[in-house]
């Protein structure tokens, strides 16, 4: 299996795990530079005895020593003995180079990537020898740290199986490192750790003492220290504050066993790290209530919108003229589909609706209130209409309506010949990154010369034109429809933006 292009520059052949390997790799390789202040390049081998190197970081708490890309290119053993010796032995190797390429020597510390009992790449960290100066507390901590990982890289203990790195909240060493003994007690923190502890209601953070005797207790710290799996997790502290923790437990095996004995690493530590993520969590919470709040407006203009269709039939009821009655019914219909939209759009947060749910239930309403049970009508819809706002959606369902109101009192008249296939109706949507297509088409009698295209007809006509062409700045084509030669029908395609055009 080849992998991913983006992690390679091609040409290296890997099994599926050994691939599932290093992306797990990856997904925390960050914060292995960040902790040993270096670039870490992923050096796999090719068909061709060469090293690729098949992708780098750089760290966040460092100056880089790569200042362009160097993703893909090749070196061969003896331009990289270290890496070649590292990856024949399975052992770390560390060393000097001499690089004409950077003009400097370069300090490498070739780190085997072993998956059971093979190695399927190599770790490098390289950096300037002349660049690193004499260490304090935090700079050795942090460095002590990486080297336990690379320990565990090349045991095959790291990266962990089962741990998901892809949260956007997930902290990185630079937000907070609190560093722990097998027994889960504090033997170091940094700055920002403490800072992020101390506004979590930690009065000061004391060594030699756990976390939870300090008042803040992390489940996923007691967990990963039982178990020796990373964990992740979310502590809410009194003030909205929340502070976001990863686990990362430290592995090895005893002295004297290892990989090939078949024996099970014991837990010697952890290193927890630290982010106050206050500040988005408090803005969660605000767009959740925003969200609710523009949810009961829906909400409120719908049962507002049934008010006056409720009222509406009422007044219709007392009206004799029948001509009177069908306007206000057309009307009754018109504010239901306008009604639709927002109850829809009550149900679900944001304010964009899939459009394929709004014709749902106006086609129901049109064949409910329209279609006679001794003349049916067969409605189809195909197609899906993908997303649009709420203002393309409520003049859509309305321009939906009309043509469909058009098709069942028009396209199938009462006097039509014996034998004539089951009347038809279907709504085809489509859409891309721009526009939404709506074609509904019939089998009926097809276009006479009676009717208006220009829109200067009757109301629904005018409805139809004002607000596929002025509101939406879209198009409407009338052609033939889905009928027979002797039947053509009608067919009614409207193209419009899927977002509301102001301009």
């Amino acid at each position: 299996m080849s992998m991913s292009p983006d992690l390679l520059g091609g040409g290296v052949e890997l099994d599926g795990a050994a691939v599932d390997h290093l992306q797990r790799l990856l997904s925390s390789w960050g914060m292995l530079a960040d902790f040993c202040f270096s670039d870490l390049v992923l050096y796999v081998l090719d068909s061709h005895g060469r090293y690729v190197m098949a992708n780098h970081i750089r760290p966040t708490t460092a100056q880089t020593i790569y200042h362009g890309d160097i993703v893909g290119e090749v070196r061969d053993p003896t331009q990289r003995p270290l890496i070649d010796n590292a990856y024949r032995s399975g052992a770390v190797r560390r060393g000097e180079i001499d690089s004409a390429w950077l003009g400097e020597r370069v300090r490498v510390a070739a780190i085997p990537v072993r998956l059971g009992q093979r190695t399927i790449a190599v770790l490098a960290r390289e950096y300037f020898s002349s660049f690193r100066h004499h260490p304090g507390e935090l700079e050795q901590t942090y460095e002590d740290v990486f080297e336990r990982f690379a320990t565990m890289i090349a045991s095959g203990l790291f990266p962990f199986p089962e741990e998901n790195v892809r949260l956007t909240t997930m902290p990185r060493v630079g937000d907070g490192v609190v560093l722990l003994g097998p027994g889960g007690l504090v033997e170091y923190s940094s700055p920002n750790a403490n800072s992020t502890l101390s506004r979590s209601g930690v009065e000061s953070v004391k060594r030699g003492v756990s976390l939870g005797d300090l008042g803040f207790d992390v489940p996923a710290l007691r967990a990963g220290l039982a178990t020796g799996r990373p964990g992740v997790g979310e502590i809410e502290r009194p003030g909205d504050v929340t502070v976001a923790v990863r686990i990362l437990p430290f592995l090895a095996f005893s002295p004297g066993e290892g990989r090939d004995a078949g024996e099970r690493p014991v837990i010697t530590g952890a290193v927890a790290l630290l982010r106050d993520i206050s500040d988005l969590r408090l803005r969660d919470r605000m767009l959740l209530s925003k969200d609710a709040a523009i949810s009961e407006i829906h909400h409120r203009v719908k049962n507002n919108l049934q008010t006056i269709s409720s009222l509406l039939r009422l007044e219709s009821r007392r009206l004799d003229e029948p001509t009177a009655r069908a306007v206000i019914e057309e009307s009754v219909r018109r504010i239901h589909s306008i009604s639709l939209v927002h109850e829809i759009l009550s149900r679900d947060s944001g304010d964009d609706v899939e459009f394929r749910e709004v014709l749902k239930p106006l086609v129901r309403m049109v064949s409910e209130g329209l279609v006679s049970p001794e003349a049916p009508i067969h409605f189809e819809i195909d197609g899906f209409g993908g997303v649009v706002s709420s203002e393309v959606a409520t003049s859509l369902a309305l321009v939906v309506t009309e043509l469909l109101q058009n098709a069942v009192e028009h396209a199938f008249p009462a006097d039509s010949p014996a034998g004539r296939p089951q009347p038809r109706v279907r709504l085809t949507l489509s859409h891309d990154a721009q526009y939404i297509r709506i074609r509904v088409a019939d089998n009926g009698v097809g276009i006479d010369d009676s009717i208006d295209l220009g829109g200067s007809g009757s109301l629904g006509q005018s409805i139809i034109h004002a607000l596929v062409r002025d509101e939406l700045r879209g198009t409407i084509t009338f052609g033939r429809g889905d009928g027979s030669h002797d039947v053509p029908g009608t067919g009614v395609e409207i193209e419009v933006p899927s977002r509301k055009q102001w301009v």
